[in-house]
């Protein structure tokens, strides 16, 4: 067991983990720079910028943020991204052509998403669900696809854990099922006393920073509050940025 006031990252390293980013796009820029600065201010590390998942739905321009994504690791930054449950619904809907799931995609706020791409309003409110299913297919592109595709379930660094949503108490963190990690809730931040490990996850909006047990949440509902927040850690210290 490692409470959250002994949690270390091992020695050398910088960690920087973005909170859900939700399609806002010129939040994600502003917090890079905010990182960036921070980076360099603290000197030399090896430092590694996780995305704990939700990049898509609800704010304005999730292809941008999908965009500015892919250029950090086509760039060679030290970058891992995880897969979240707004993830899983656009890969699907994107793919299946099934208008049941293009109906839930939308209903969590994909049609932000969808407004995103090259389509006008207009176009998109003349489609029922069957004509937008078979849409998609077409108007995402399948980098933007196969980019998701390649996002990770959870990441282990030192005394830390980060995943999207949570994870299953009681379970060993290399049993955990997808399922859980990228759309538990209840079961998770209900949870007392301390995990296998820290926890680093999003999911669950909080005002401000949720530092509790084992568990940090740090999704802000940027979408909603403009505060797109990140956690820095190093050795033993944590502190947090925010737009």
């Amino acid at each position: 067991m490692r409470p959250l006031d002994t949690a270390r990252v091992p020695d050398g390293m910088r960690v920087y983990a973005i909170g859900d980013v939700h399609g806002c796009n010129h939040l994600l820029h502003d917090l890079l720079m905010k990182i960036e600065a921070d980076d360099l201010a603290r000197g030399p590390a090896e430092t590694l910028i996780i995305f704990l998942g939700d990049l898509m739905d609800r704010g304005p321009d999730s292809a941008g943020v999908i965009e500015t994504a892919m250029a950090l690791r086509k760039a060679g930054r030290n970058v891992r991204f995880l897969m979240g449950n707004h993830e899983e619904v656009f890969v699907r809907a994107c793919r299946k052509n099934d208008p049941k799931v293009t109906r839930f995609f939308i209903r969590i706020g994909g049609e932000a998403t969808v407004l995103s791409y090259p389509i006008t309003r207009s176009e998109y409110i003349a489609l029922d669900m069957h004509q937008l299913s078979e849409r998609l297919g077409s108007l995402v592109p399948e980098s933007h696809l196969d980019f998701i595709d390649s996002f990770e379930d959870q990441i282990v660094i030192g005394d830390y854990v980060f995943v999207h949503a949570g994870i299953r108490p009681g379970v060993p963190l290399a049993e955990q099922k997808p399922s859980d990690l990228r759309w538990i809730r209840e079961d998770f931040v209900e949870q007392r006393g301390d995990l296998e490990k820290v926890v680093v996850y999003g999911h669950t909006i909080y005002d401000s920073v949720e530092e509790r047990g084992s568990r940090i949440g740090i999704d802000t509902g940027a979408y909603a509050s403009a505060e797109l927040t990140a956690i820095g850690l190093e050795g033993g210290e944590r502190w947090y940025l925010q737009t």
